[in-house]
């Protein structure tokens, strides 16, 4: 008898303890109050010292989930509206008097009028449409019917699922949420022990899977339009879908081929090949029946909008967000779409949305308040960057992304908090030539390495909510393989990058 695909699994990461919480809250609070009792510094402005103190506040709460994150963001807009309504504006540096509420507002809300904002909630309107109809299951189970019964082959074939989704559903969480059930359908319908090695070689490396290709796809993944968003505003240059591709890819493909082999060995599965496995996929995708019409035309919008994001800047001048509304439109379209509008909503992570505008409300901020550059000027006179070169500025960057990811439990609220103060400590350093963008892109890579703990992205939550591995399965697995990440930084940092001209110009 054939399992049904899915399977229980949370919504969204358990949330921690109580006492955490409520610890989380109070030291936030106290932190935030004890940087607004600090003189401020001659060099920076009254409004920046408040942004610190935001900041102090947004960091502990973001790392303790002490307030559901779109709470969170909520909670951080007001206290950047009524905090900074009483700083001078940083950009007159002649005036004296506070900006007023009318001011502050414009700051809190500004991550709103930021383009990668629309491009995040399109992604999201694609993963419902995915979701709403079934196309996602249907390229899952037919890519897994044609690897074979062995254990390896599955794995392999969940890998190759991850790759290929990663590319038309923007959404982390929505990928790794459509293919646990699947997974676990699977893993009931063999028969197998739903504790067993197999199960979670199966689910792990599905969710770090999802993790790697977060690097190698400008669009996978929300935390990259974060960066983005900050390079175009604050820099004034865009990076194109293939140019993050070409540059991210070769990373992600070894990564995936390493990941393989360190799955393979670290959870050496009980049993080569599935007794009936290859009979029990095919029956799952036989009882889906034929191709939807909906599906047909969901799959024909998702992969000319794919031609549309790889040929941006060489067939056409449209930028990615332009195209993903367009394609959101006609999804969306009486007739040609394949939802309608309360469809869409079903799920619609608006909380993610928001979280994800505030987010970048607080780095801009950062950014106009001259807070950022008060910090990166510190970074970089106590590191002695000023004139480092690019690489070795490059390790001590990442070197500090891997260990704070591993607070954070939102790879979009690591982006938000980093992205701006790495931007100005790579304009902070004397470094002849050293390439801003393009540094910051290789650092937006480190941002997605969240391996090590189930706790640093919903991703891994959701595999981890699946109940087939202990926690420290998946951290010692996750040590090996952010080790790996960190040796083929090294070499990519060392040839392929510089090569590219993008750590100097």
């Amino acid at each position: 008898m054939t399992a049904p695909l899915a399977a229980p699994l949370p919504a969204s990461p358990p949330a921690p303890a109580g006492l955490i919480k409520r610890f989380g809250l109070w030291a936030a609070l106290a932190a935030m109050v004890a940087v607004l009792l600090l003189p401020t510094p001659a060099d920076l402005p009254l409004a920046g010292h408040y942004m610190l103190a935001i900041l102090a506040f947004a960091v502990i709460i973001w790392m303790t989930e002490a307030l559901d994150y779109s709470v969170s963001a909520v909670v951080i807009g007001a206290l950047m509206l009524f905090l900074l309504a009483y700083a001078p504006s940083a950009a007159k540096p002649g005036i004296t008097t506070a900006m007023g509420t009318g001011a502050s507002l414009g700051l809190a809300l500004s991550g709103f009028a930021n383009s990668a904002v629309a491009l995040v909630a399109a992604a999201c309107f694609i993963a419902s449409a995915m979701t709403a109809t079934g196309l996602d299951r249907r390229i899952a189970l037919t890519v897994l019917s044609k690897v074979g019964a062995k254990t390896h082959h599955i794995v392999i074939g969940a890998m190759i699922v991850g790759f290929l989704l990663s590319f038309i559903v923007p959404s982390t969480t929505a990928r790794v949420a459509c293919l646990m059930p699947i997974m676990m359908g699977f893993v009931l319908a063999f028969n197998v022990d739903r504790k067993s090695r197999f199960a979670a070689l199966l689910v792990i490396t599905t969710a770090q899977t999802a993790s790697i290709w977060n690097v190698g796809i400008k669009t996978a993944a929300a935390q990259n339009m974060v960066a983005i968003g900050f390079i175009e505003k604050q820099l004034g240059a865009q990076i194109t879908w293939l140019e993050w591709f070409v540059a991210a890819a070769p990373f992600a493909a070894l990564m995936t081929v390493a990941l393989f082999f360190i799955m393979t060995r670290m959870m050496k599965p009980e049993m080569k090949e599935i007794a009936g496995g290859q009979e029990t996929i095919r029956k799952q995708l036989q009882e889906l029946g034929p191709m939807t019409m909906n599906q047909w035309k969901l799959l024909a919008i998702v992969l000319v909008l794919l031609g549309f994001w790889s040929t941006e800047k060489v067939l056409h001048s449209f930028d990615t967000t332009s195209t993903t509304i367009a394609a959101v439109a006609l999804m969306l379209f009486p007739r040609i779409g394949v939802m309608d509008w309360k469809q869409s909503q079903k799920g619609f992570p608006w909380g993610t949305v928001v979280l994800f505008a505030v987010g970048i409300s607080v780095g801009s901020a950062l950014l106009q308040t001259k807070a950022a550059g008060w910090l990166a000027q510190l970074i970089v006179t106590n590191l002695g960057l000023q004139m480092a070169s690019a690489f070795v500025i490059l390790m001590l960057l990442s070197a500090f992304l891997i260990v704070i990811h591993l607070g954070f439990a939102s790879a979009t609220a690591l982006a938000s908090t980093m992205i701006p103060i790495i931007i100005s400590v790579l304009s902070a350093v004397e470094t002849p030539g050293i390439n801003i963008v393009g540094m910051t892109m290789i650092l937006q890579f480190v941002v997605s390495f969240g391996f090590i703990l189930p706790v640093n992205a919903p991703q891994n939550m959701i595999a981890y909510g699946t109940d087939t591995f202990e926690a420290r399965d998946f951290v010692r697995t996750g040590l090996v393989i952010t080790v790996v990440a960190t040796v083929l930084l090294v070499i990519f940092g060392l040839t392929y990058w510089p090569w590219m001209g993008l750590m100097v110009k």
